[in-house]
């Protein structure tokens, strides 16, 4: 894989180019800046096209960065509003994305949390468009060895939105993935940006969807192993620095060990993409141009990339 060639100088922001593109079922809104080998980022959680403004710009000094709201999220339309979200098609519109900008070109592509288990499915059933896929933290409880107690999770997050609403379903889901080894010792509260504290307020409108059909959907999905490992020299597993231990850190490092790979440590928990800005863009633009190791299906880390192996 041919890294992209660093610019002689940093590029100054620029506004992104809208599009929308018809898929089934619904009207994805999406924008691309920069010019380069296409990336394709997927956003997790409510944020949308919006949850990657920080770091869009700096990654399109090297890349065509196409960022998106999800199916029913924002400014994506669905064409039934009640329409039930399965990973398969959330996965069909990263494709269709990658067909419309990319024909015929594999590329590039970031997703985190619930953005990097589509992210896992397109590389799974659509290998031939991705050249790259860094997978940032997905929360795929099914591979864990505790899996049940976690689907009880997942059923009581579903029970309590339809018996009593939004916000008590969030707190539910919130006390159940921070739950952390005690080794790990007291963590502090991750400090937000202030734009990023206005992202949220924006995106409010968007969790109805995400608790009540996103979070039961996505963390059902169970993986395809055997094709992942096959497809293994083309994905990198990431993880917070600051989430080890907790629900949703605790994939990766399985997925990671099982499938023989290194598990890199992002700046950064589970939101480092929102609390650390600046340290996750360059540290996801040093991941994507590290060249794999021919003929070893292993990618070799730069000097000071902060990689490790971590259990589960």
């Amino acid at each position: 894989m041919t890294a992209p060639t660093a610019p002689t100088a940093p590029t100054a922001p620029t506004a992104p180019t809208p599009g929308s593109l018809r898929v089934n079922g619904a009207t994805l809104h999406y924008e691309v800046r920069g010019r380069g080998p296409l990336l394709l980022l997927i956003p997790g959680g409510t944020g949308g096209a919006a949850s990657f403004d920080d770091i869009a710009d700096g990654l399109a000094a090297h890349y065509t960065v196409a960022t998106y709201d999800p199916r029913g999220m924002s400014r994506s339309t669905l064409e039934d509003p009640e329409a039930e979200q399965r990973v398969s098609e959330h996965a069909d519109d990263a494709f269709r994305l990658l067909e419309a900008l990319s024909p015929g070109e594999p590329a590039r592509v970031f997703g985190s949390s619930s953005g990097a288990i589509a992210g896992l499915h397109l590389l799974a059933t659509r290998p031939e468009r991705v050249e790259l896929l860094v997978a940032h933290e997905p929360p795929l409880v099914e591979v864990l060895p505790d899996a049940l107690e976690h689907r009880a999770l997942i059923g009581r997050v579903r029970a309590t939105f339809e018996t009593e609403g939004l916000m008590p379903a969030m707190a539910v889901f919130a006390e159940g993935v921070k739950q952390a080894d005690e080794s790990a010792g007291p963590r502090p509260e991750p400090q937000l940006p202030p734009q990023a504290v206005e992202r949220i307020r924006r995106t409010t409108g968007n969790l109805p969807l995400f608790v009540g059909r996103i979070v039961p959907s996505f963390m059902s999905y169970a993986p395809d192993l055997h094709r992942l490992r096959e497809l293994s020299d083309r994905l990198v597993l990431a993880a917070g620095q600051d989430s080890r231990g907790e629900l949703l850190h605790r994939p990766a490092a399985l997925l990671a060990k099982r499938l023989g790979t290194e598990l890199r440590q992002f700046p950064g928990g589970h939101t480092g993409l929102t609390t650390h800005p600046a340290q996750f863009g360059e540290f996801l633009q040093e991941t994507l141009q590290e060249p794999l190791r021919a003929g070893a299906g292993q990618r070799i880390p730069r000097a000071g990339g902060g990689s490790g192996p971590s259990g589960s």
